[in-house]
């Protein structure tokens, strides 16, 4: 297959500047679509989509698919002054290159993602529908790569694709491997929502397989964000759809899903060794949250030093001190890692992204739920950070991006709804 014929090509419109030519512009595409398809391979660090990222960051902007607007230097600086904290923040540290390299790792992740929320903006929906199914698709092979190390099919798979008798596929951690699948689960839900009978057939299957992947993770922030992300797209869904004939289609689609669920947590329980995983992981007594020296006491301390130290502690400096691992809350991490300034900007970033996520939902209210999709999904990780730090995790920020981009679009229109908004051939000039 010609890169004249990727299927990426079709999601891009002719709202580029005129001296690119269309071949250029497939290529590019291309090669940001297998930016996002190696979000999901971190099973060391450096990986490979902060190299690849990289190069999209700088490939966005000279190709002319990216549009430039005050929301985006509003994200932009917003994240420069979340750094900003956290180097100030390294002056108070008691070692100094562990807290200066967490904090340029964030930088880089947030200042990575700009070019995507500007990508984005220019064409929410084709470019939306492009990067998830670019995402779709890391998640997938990062699912196959759990399946094949958790029941140990090929020789040495399982040491290299499971820990602690949980599935963590291509990642480092079993946790952000079972967060990483939410969004990729729900986008299929939402794919056998507005597909045909046979296509609504195939994402059925895929998104079975996705849960089946999250569930071997044995992650119950992940199992509970994505509960919460399911709940909040059909309820938005629901509330938003332009037909009572679409809210039956939802309504017996949940049906099917309930049904999937079920059929996929029997199987797994038939599995021995999960069985018995699983059940001293559904409990809430976990010996490593319990008392003073567990998760929850370490929130408690935590929260005493945000109190007592303004400029924050430096990144990690925690772990280090209490030798206790880290804080396991993001919000909280941040104030130590940024400060006040930081933190507090942080927590803004986070609530903006909800704002604006939510704004968009309304404004597409009587479409077809992809902006639902997105806020939904987000609303899970916000969720998820309240018991493990979030801050490095790739998906979020490309998460992030999707929201920003999507809600920058409807700035830019100005607010009018969807039937006042001019034909997209008549706004050819919007990347220029």
């Amino acid at each position: 297959m010609s890169v004249s014929e990727f299927p990426v090509a079709r999601f891009e419109r002719a709202s580029v500047r005129p001296q690119i030519s269309a071949g250029i512009r497939r290529l590019a595409l291309f090669y940001i679509w297998l930016t996002i398809a190696s979000v999901g391979v971190v099973i060391a660090d450096p990986a490979p989509y902060d190299a690849l990222i990289l190069g999209a960051a700088l490939l966005i902007p000279v190709v002319g698919l990216m549009r430039y607007s005050s929301g985006l230097a509003a994200y932009f600086f917003v994240w420069v002054l979340i750094c900003a904290g956290g180097y100030l923040a390294t002056t108070q540290a008691g070692i100094f290159d562990v807290p200066l390299t967490h904090t340029n790792i964030t930088l880089f992740l947030a200042l990575s993602s700009v070019p995507l929320v500007g990508f984005i903006s220019a064409d929410p929906e084709r470019r939306v529908h492009l990067l998830m199914s670019a995402y779709t698709v890391s998640a997938a092979v990062a699912a196959f790569a759990a399946l094949i190390g958790y029941f140990n099919l090929l020789p040495g798979a399982y040491d290299l694709f499971t820990r602690y008798g949980r599935a963590r596929g291509t990642f480092e951690d079993p946790n952000v491997y079972g967060a990483f699948l939410v969004p990729a689960i729900l986008y299929c839900f939402y794919l056998v929502l507005n597909a045909s009978p046979g296509r609504a057939a195939l994402f059925s299957a895929l998104g079975g397989f996705l849960l089946f992947g999250c569930l071997l993770s044995l992650s119950r922030g992940a199992i509970a964000s994505l509960a919460l992300a399911l709940f909040l797209f059909s309820f938005l869904n629901f509330s938003t759809a332009p037909t009572n004939r679409h809210r039956l289609k939802l309504f017996f689609v949940l049906l099917l899903g309930v049904i999937v669920v079920v059929g996929v947590v029997a199987a797994v329980q038939t599995v021995p060794k999960y069985a018995e995983l699983f059940g001293q992981r559904a409990s809430f007594e976990q010996s490593y949250d319990e008392g003073p020296e567990g998760r929850f006491g370490g929130h408690l301390r935590a929260l005493g030093l945000i109190v007592t130290h303004p400029l924050g502690l430096g990144a990690l400096e925690y772990a280090r001190i209490y030798e206790l691992g880290d804080v396991h809350e993001v919000y909280l991490s941040m104030f130590l890692n940024t400060g006040w300034l930081g933190g507090l900007l942080y927590l803004g970033m986070v609530i903006g992204t909800l704002w604006l996520g939510l704004r968009r939902v309304f404004y597409d209210r009587g479409g077809d739920g992809l902006s639902a999709v997105l806020f939904a999904v987000f609303v899970g990780m916000a969720m998820e950070g309240l018991v493990i730090d979030t801050d490095h995790w790739r998906h979020f920020f490309v998460i992030m991006a999707l929201v920003w981009g999507m809600a920058l679009d409807m700035r830019i229109r100005g607010g009018a709804p969807p039937s006042e908004l001019p034909a997209p051939e008549s706004r050819s000039t919007a990347c220029r």
